[in-house]
């Protein structure tokens, strides 16, 4: 069970596939128009990815290594399909929204990232909780990246308009807006997790001998 909290932990935080990897960016930049748009093509990648991870487990051991990626991708397209029928039974405005990039979810670098790195090489669960875990971390990705693009753009957040359209910023609405937006999270990421870094760094540097460093471990922290 560990391992498996490791691997949501991978997903969400340490590898994120949006803010950490960079992988996935057409449908980043182009979808994640509203928040409702975002959220929904990441928990529509999230259900594939973590039921090609599961498929893909199982039969690792029955797939021959010279057609591993075809096998992969007729994985993954079968299960894209029937997703995309789902989608267009039951939240058939949300597949409009989505449009093409719905089948595209097939040749997307996440999925088979994961099914080769990870999925072809270790055991059910665990792969499971991986592609939960990575599919988890795309979707944070996408649906801060829709918010902030809908707020900025719109004045509006899940359709509810709360600022005059004249004072909303255009830009933040189309394809170049979504460029800046994605690089100022990203560097607010990158920011947090270097503070994070040498803070860890620092206490491992300490000796604990505290006579010959003339600082209490309280100050020290207080210092980084």
């Amino acid at each position: 069970m560990n391992k498996c909290v490791e691997r949501l932990y991978n997903g969400i935080i340490k590898e994120n596939p949006t803010f950490v990897l960079i992988l996935g960016m057409c449908p980043t930049l182009a979808v994640t128009t509203s928040l409702i748009n975002g959220a929904g093509m990441g928990l529509t990648t999230m259900v594939v990815l973590a039921l090609s991870n599961t498929l893909i487990s199982l039969l690792r051991k029955f797939i021959p290594d010279g057609v591993r990626m075809p096998a992969f991708i007729v994985i993954v397209a079968s299960l894209v399909t029937i997703v995309q029928f789902i989608l267009q039974a039951y939240l058939p405005s949300l597949n409009d929204a989505l449009g093409i990039y719905i089948p595209l979810i097939v040749v997307n670098c996440i999925i088979l990232g994961r099914a080769e790195s990870y999925a072809s090489k270790n055991p059910v669960l665990p792969s499971l909780f991986d592609g939960i875990g990575m599919g988890l971390g795309f979707t944070v990705g996408l649906s801060f990246l829709g918010a902030f693009r809908e707020i900025l753009g719109s004045g509006s957040i899940a359709g509810f308009q709360f600022i005059p359209e004249d004072y909303c910023i255009r830009i933040f609405g189309l394809a170049p807006g979504a460029f800046f937006v994605l690089a100022a999270l990203i560097a607010v990421q990158n920011k947090i997790r270097l503070a994070h870094g040498k803070k860890v760094k620092a206490v491992e540097e300490c000796t604990g001998h505290c006579a010959t460093c003339g600082k209490t471990c309280e100050e020290r922290k207080e210092e980084d």
